[in-house]
């Protein structure tokens, strides 16, 4: 007989094969994938073994609530095997029970999380912390009531809550994108930096493909360290009782005194201007209120937002632009600030268009300030429909004074921010695309470094722009095309590239223009830069040619006397890249059609070139389509082709070309 020991030895042990089972049954109602699937595994494993369970003999007999002493082996055997089998009966019943119970309360609780959504979008956070705090009574393992409500919290401005939902989330999903997000923004709040940066890049670790948001996040992050420290600092120069800070703080005050004339604010503005000489006084004129002028004084904003200006008010205006560039130099939180002034947020287009130049220039130069850097571009573009700028700035462009260089400098910085393409491809048809038309016109001193960097930004942005499809387009293609068609004698080949995309991109759009650059030797241009050009170059200027030969019969026998024997098209045509070798294989076929083409290849291998490309090696139908109606057209004009294909056993490929070429 077993001992007492042994007996409750194994009793230990089937209490371990009870949480065992417990605890497998746990994970198959588990909402998380992984661990789901990790537990089915595990059961059949278990299954599996008690298959082969009756081979072996047990030494303990346990009833559901008894050890029997007195049992024999056999018997204790066959009973365990009994109760294992009415043991794990009860389990799956039990599964199939706690299933539906977590069913109903999963119905129950994305129920509650609706209601707190609601409550949420409304403004009410109270509620919908409730709401949601319910919906996880129902189910403690719903990771987007952890979230929600971490964003209820953010809002009530109860940033540990929200930490710790956050957490809750992740133990539930952990590669939660959202709880990271909202974990890094409770952590920013608080002045954990070093969290919150953590939290930011968990959510690039998860995801590279959200790099835009881990840079928008650290960017944050990186800012408000910044304010903090520069504010720390400003308070100590305060404290110590440093002339200079306690000047600002001083003039401000001075300021805040209500109807005084306007030459006495003019006056403090002008003295705070020249008092502002570095960061800690940016800071000062911050914490000091500094950017209420406008909203808290009367006269200054009635003169600064007069339509018409007299003499005391252009004065008060450039004072105050003066004064606004010495706060944002160099100083992001102070350009936020600036932009987010209703007041200065409305004047800024009406100060470009004013009719005083001084005021003029002074806002070019703010905005100018703006342009120089990243954070400040996103703000312009976040803040401003620069859409309506762009007549002013462009009339600037034309200019001869400095107004022409600063105009310049913030089209070309505007033109590469995604911000700036967007609102210009809304605003596409009622005004953007004549004013770039107007502008490549304008800007015919290329030679100048910043018409030329100005002319290649915008040679880009029409090129982004005519990916859509617009009837304006078409009305301007003749004017843009003739354009482009003079920027291609300029050495500076980067704008030489841009202005080739944007004749690939309008072509397309109007035969009158494709006409038109025909007569001006397009051909006979695109050749000498496919002769020597890069693969962008390349595969714009090929582009182009496959548009002007596609339908025009002076452009063919053109290409047909710039391209001796066809030297460039077969050498394009053994290009890695297939849009190259598609395009060079249409524009091929379409020149065939002119006397005497085809006879010139003879002695080429253009045959095997175009049957490797018809055959199957190219990837792309487009590229084994063009390819194969060249073939046919090749050996349509000149029989003596055939001789060659027969010999690569090409003829079935001839075969099936044909039908290409009788349907186009």
């Amino acid at each position: 007989m077993p001992t007492d020991r042994e007996q409750e030895e194994d009793f230990q042990q089937f209490l371990r094969r009870v949480d065992d089972v417990a605890n497998l049954v746990q994970s198959l109602n588990s909402a998380d994938p992984d661990v789901k699937e990790k537990a089915i595994a595990e059961a059949e494993k278990r299954l599996h073994e008690q298959e082969k369970s009756k081979e072996e003999e047990s030494k303990t007999v346990v009833n559901r609530t008894v050890i029997n002493t007195q049992a024999s082996v056999r018997d204790t055997a066959s009973a365990e095997a009994v109760n294992k089998d009415d043991f794990l009966a009860i389990l799956e019943a039990d599964a199939k029970e706690r299933a539906k119970r977590r069913k109903r309360n999963e119905c129950l609780a994305n129920a509650l999380k609706e209601k707190g959504n609601d409550a949420f979008r409304k403004g009410d956070y109270v509620i919908a912390i409730q709401r949601y705090t319910e919906g996880l009574e129902k189910l403690k393992d719903k990771q987007e009531l952890y979230t929600n409500r971490a964003q209820a919290y953010l809002k009530m401005h109860e940033y540990e809550k929200a930490i710790g939902d956050c957490e809750w989330a992740l133990k539930c999903n952990g590669k939660c994108i959202k709880a990271y997000f909202l974990m890094g923004k409770a952590h920013l709040a608080l002045k954990h930096y070093s969290e919150s940066r953590l939290c930011y890049e968990k959510i690039l670790q998860i995801n590279p493909q959200k790099e835009s948001l881990f840079k928008d996040c650290m960017n944050k992050v990186n800012l408000e360290e910044k304010r903090m420290k520069d504010e720390e600092r400003a308070m100590k120069e305060v404290q110590s009782g440093k002339l200079a800070a306690l000047s600002i703080k001083e003039l401000l005050q001075k300021l805040d005194r209500p109807d005084q004339n306007i030459l006495y604010y003019t006056g403090g503005i002008r003295l705070l201007t020249g008092a502002i000489k570095d960061c800690t006084g940016q800071t000062l004129f911050r914490t000091n209120n500094g950017f209420s002028i406008l909203k808290d004084n009367e006269a200054v904003r009635r003169g600064f937002c007069a339509e018409r200006k007299n003499t005391a008010e252009v004065d008060l205006s450039v004072s105050l632009l003066f004064l606004w560039q010495a706060v944002c130099a160099g100083n992001e939180e102070n350009q936020r600030l600036l932009l987010t002034c209703s007041d200065v947020n409305a004047q800024l287009p009406k100060l470009l268009s004013s009719g005083a130049p001084e005021i003029q220039k002074e806002t070019l130069a703010l905005i100018s300030l703006y342009s120089d850097n990243e954070n400040g571009r996103r703000l312009l573009v976040r803040h401003q429909d620069l859409t309506k700028w762009l007549q002013i700035l462009i009339t600037f462009v034309n200019s001869t004074d400095a107004k022409a260089s600063s105009a310049m400098n913030i089209l070309s910085a505007l033109t590469e921010e995604e911000g700036f393409k967007t609102q210009c491809r809304v605003m596409l048809s009622t005004g953007v695309l004549p004013l770039f038309t107007q502008l490549l016109d304008e800007c015919y001193d290329v030679s100048t470094p910043k018409y030329q960097e100005c002319l290649f930004a915008v040679l880009g942005l029409m090129m982004n722009l005519l990916l859509e499809s617009n009837g304006i387009i078409q009305h301007f293609a003749v004017d843009i095309s003739a354009r482009c068609m003079s920027l291609l004698g300029e050495k500076d080949g980067r704008i030489v590239t841009r202005a080739i995309g944007v004749l690939s991109r309008i072509l397309p759009t109007s035969s009158s223009a494709v006409e038109e650059v025909v007569k001006g030797g397009v051909v006979k241009k695109m050749i000498k830069f496919l002769k020597a050009g890069g693969q962008i170059t390349s595969n714009y200027g090929i582009k182009t040619l496959s548009i002007c030969t596609r339908s025009n019969r002076q452009a063919q026998e053109d290409l047909v006397k710039s391209d001796k024997k066809f030297s460039v098209l077969l050498k394009l045509l053994e290009s890695e890249n297939e849009i190259i070798v598609g395009n060079a294989a249409f524009c091929l076929g379409q020149c065939l059609e002119v006397p005497g083409a085809a006879t010139s290849l003879l002695n080429s291998n253009v045959v095997m070139i175009l049957l490797k490309h018809a055959g199957g090696d190219a990837t792309r139908t487009s590229v084994q389509e063009n390819a194969a109606i060249a073939l046919g057209k090749l050996c349509v004009a000149e029989r003596r082709h055939i001789v060659q294909l027969r010999k690569l056993n090409g003829l079935a490929i001839l075969n099936s070309s044909m039908k290409y070429v009788h349907s186009i």
